[in-house]
């Protein structure tokens, strides 16, 4: 039986609720009352609410879990309106056991993901469709590498503001999306709703991954990733008659069609709807490169499944992330112009942050534009001033630089509009 992953945001924990993205619809096909039953076999009262796209009732599981912004869950069916519950602690978790049913089932060979940091790497391989796109590269077995793991429970890596947030009453997403509208700041990018129009979503797929969206013919969509040696083309067919038109045999390194997640065409590499929106939810969270994307293509069948293990690729960055705001939270508890000791501040941190990030972390404190750090002979830095006004000026460097940069001229003819 299938886990599928969640990574859990600040509204998350706000609200005590889980937003229905499209991986998740399958997994809760039904509004109304369900239980989560953590890994610990105790039991949560949830709501599902697919009108509203959430799951509702979580609070108390992610304060018994303590749990944190860019921790996951992993969430697997038991039975209509029953579900498991576990959970990782990120960014240095212990990988989650194989459950009996996924140690009876023979394993699918699938290559989905290659991660962009040392500390967390996942790669699976899958045997691309015969009669697939050139450039495959099939190769059998699964290959997994994890971080070294962490103690059971830990104070959440969450900025005291989002701290607060969390134990705070919830409001609901709604009224407070009304109020940053009414305050005049912009929504963030994964609050946006996704687009319903394909060509917009493939559009704002090219936006957000960097290819470049042209339009061969109505029914043709080509990703191109411009990156020189390291470049590449996907030919999309948007139709099933698509693939007999002259022009999908204009070359291509990689070639899908579009489909929906229940059709399964024979010998034919298909990305379907609901994994496209998936990406696209994916690389609003977190950076996502056509270098990153590759081996997806690659592998010839980009559905759910993919894309669900693209979260890890979105989890490390947000982990990274989550990293550095811990540690700049924990200088911030020193005074200006301190001695900072390295044994005494990887102290401070606990196993929330391993010694060679720490120390990675730190180097990256003493450059352009942080400036925050002077390194000292015997391995101390000098904390050149209080991390407030260090963040005061950086926010103000960032909009100078803002304001700076001209709106880049959109490239490329307009999308066609599909029937």
């Amino acid at each position: 039986m299938k886990s599928m992953r969640y990574i859990i945001t600040r509204p998350c924990l706000q609200e005590g609720s889980l937003r229905l993205v499209k991986y998740l619809e399958s997994t809760f096909p039904e509004s109304g009352p369900a239980q989560f039953v953590d890994d610990r076999g105790r039991e949560y009262a949830v709501q599902v609410d697919r009108a509203a796209g959430r799951v509702w009732g979580l609070r108390a599981l992610y304060h018994d879990g303590n749990l944190g912004v860019n921790d996951v869950l992993m969430i697997t069916t038991l039975a209509p309106g029953r579900y498991q519950v576990e959970t990782i602690v990120k960014p240095y978790a212990t990988p989650l056991p194989p459950s009996r049913l996924d140690q009876d089932r023979t394993p699918e060979a699938r290559r989905v993901v290659v991660t962009a940091t040392p500390h967390v790497r996942e790669v699976r391989l899958e045997q691309p469709l015969p009669g697939g796109p050139r450039g495959a590269d099939p190769a059998p077995g699964t290959v997994h590498a994890a971080a070294a793991s962490a103690p059971e429970t830990r104070t959440p890596l969450v900025p005291v503001q989002e701290t607060r947030a969390a134990q705070a009453p919830g409001t609901p997403a709604p009224a407070a999306q009304a109020a940053d509208r009414s305050e005049g700041r912009p929504l963030p990018r994964s609050a946006a709703p996704l687009p319903s129009r394909l060509e917009d979503q493939l559009a704002e797929l090219a936006g957000l991954t960097g290819y470049r969206l042209t339009f061969p013919s109505p029914d043709i969509a080509r990703l191109s990733a411009e990156l020189g040696k390291h470049g590449y083309t996907v030919q999309l067919a948007l139709t099933a008659a698509a693939v007999r038109s002259p022009a999908w045999q204009e070359g291509a390194d990689y070639a899908a069609l579009l489909t929906t997640e229940a059709e399964r065409p024979q010998g034919q590499p298909r990305l379907t709807r609901e994994a496209l929106a998936a990406l696209i939810e994916h690389a609003r969270l977190a950076p996502l490169s056509p270098i990153d994307l590759r081996g997806y293509w690659q592998a010839g069948n980009l559905d759910l499944e993919s894309a669900a293990s693209i979260s890890e690729l979105v989890g490390a960055h947000l982990a990274q992330r989550g990293a550095f705001s811990f540690v700049l939270l924990t200088l911030a508890a020193q005074p200006a112009h301190s001695l900072v000791s390295v044994p005494r501040l990887a102290e401070r941190l606990g196993s929330g942050v391993n010694l060679a990030e720490l120390h990675s972390i730190l180097d990256t404190l003493t450059r352009t534009p942080f400036l925050a750090l002077t390194p000292l002979p015997g391995g101390q830095y000098l904390l050149r001033g209080d991390v407030r006004d260090l963040l005061t000026d950086l926010a103000e460097y960032a909009d100078g630089v803002r304001r700076r940069v001209r709106q880049p001229l959109a490239a490329g003819r307009a999308a066609p509009t599909l029937a």
